[in-house]
């Protein structure tokens, strides 16, 4: 049982520290593997937790456990993977060397090839997979902002993991398709480029159509992908992912009418916007690249999503932040 060890969480970032420190407010011994920077802050500030609705809760640093050695999975009954896809399988070594062997492995990552991956390096193991549905912002001094509502996704299994997990102020529910769930996350988190370009939080950027269009028109693109490729993505929203993207072409006012306008912390921007800011590498290969790759595979164009592919990889480049570019720039040639 989960509630017999500790929670560890590998790598604590935003979505890390948010979902780790949740449960570390229920009473439940938590660890936090993390960079010098983060663990650092919260040994000095420990962690508030707040979210759009109310949430708020502290957590003295002396009520955590917080290192930067990964010695400290060593009592782990799980571990909440939440490092970028890129650093998945150094995780994944690490996770061998030092968590138990009976430690239950949960991915709560972007993508949809991380639990491969460590399923991959971590043979013998329980891998699940996980979907997360909100950004956090790491508004600095320990604080973390839930930017939305909405209830960790995880792969259903005999153990009860998800229900194990849950905690007053974080619900985690088994789903019998996670794999859809991912795909579907995934066409959602093609806008987190499309954020990160336009240097503008996410509810300015989805109440102009403009900007929709271009999610719109990707999700188009990666749809005609999946479907050449016989995968079916699984909407956790009411409406299903075939119909989202005529959903965002609405004209600005029928969408905020229908509910469509984004209900977010007005300041929320994507991860990837983030990492733009912080001159982090970003995860665009593993989203835009991913549908890029499989395109290609199948034969199909998507040059809107290379359009935007090669423009983040432009801006990592650069290594100045966002672009602050217009819905025009991002694709001027497309008419």
């Amino acid at each position: 049982m989960i509630s017999k060890g500790s929670i560890g969480v590998a790598g604590a970032g935003s979505i890390g520290c948010f979902v780790g420190g949740m449960c570390a407010a229920a009473g439940r011994r938590t660890a936090f593997l993390g960079r010098p920077r983060v663990i650092g802050e919260i040994q000095a500030h420990g962690l508030r937790l707040t979210s759009p609705e109310g949430l708020d809760r502290k957590v003295g640093s002396h009520e955590l456990i917080l290192s930067q050695a990964p010695e400290i999975l060593r009592d782990a009954a799980v571990v909440l993977v939440t490092v970028k896809s890129k650093d998945t399988a150094e995780m994944a070594d690490i996770i061998a060397r030092h968590a138990p062997a009976d430690a239950i492995i949960v991915s709560l990552q972007n993508g949809v090839g991380n639990v491969a991956v460590l399923r991959e390096r971590l043979p013998g193991r329980r891998v699940l997979a996980g979907m997360v549905p909100y950004y956090v912002i790491a508004a600095g001094q320990g604080q973390y902002r839930r930017a939305m509502r909405g209830d960790i996704l995880l792969e259903q299994d005999d153990n009860r993991t998800a229900e194990q997990l849950s905690v007053p102020g974080l619900v985690v529910r088994p789903h019998p398709d996670i794999t859809g769930v991912q795909w579907f996350k995934l066409l959602i988190n093609l806008n987190n480029a499309i954020n990160a370009l336009a240097d503008l939080p996410v509810s300015r950027q989805f109440a102009r159509r403009a900007w929709r269009m271009l999610l719109a028109d990707q999700m188009l693109e990666a749809l005609a992908v999946l479907q050449a490729k016989g995968i079916k993505p699984v909407a956790w929203t009411p409406v299903p992912a075939s119909w989202t993207p005529h959903v965002l072409r609405l004209p600005d006012a029928v969408f905020a009418l229908m509910g469509g306008a984004i209900k977010t912390d007005p300041e929320a921007r994507s991860s990837m916007w983030d990492d733009l800011k912080l001159r982090r590498p970003t995860e665009i290969d593993h989203l835009q690249g991913l549908i890029m790759d499989m395109a290609d595979e199948c034969g199909l164009k998507v040059p809107l999503t290379r359009r935007i592919h090669a423009l983040v990889k432009s801006a990592e480049a650069e290594a100045k932040g966002s672009a602050g570019l217009t819905p025009e720039q991002i694709r001027p040639w497309t008419g």
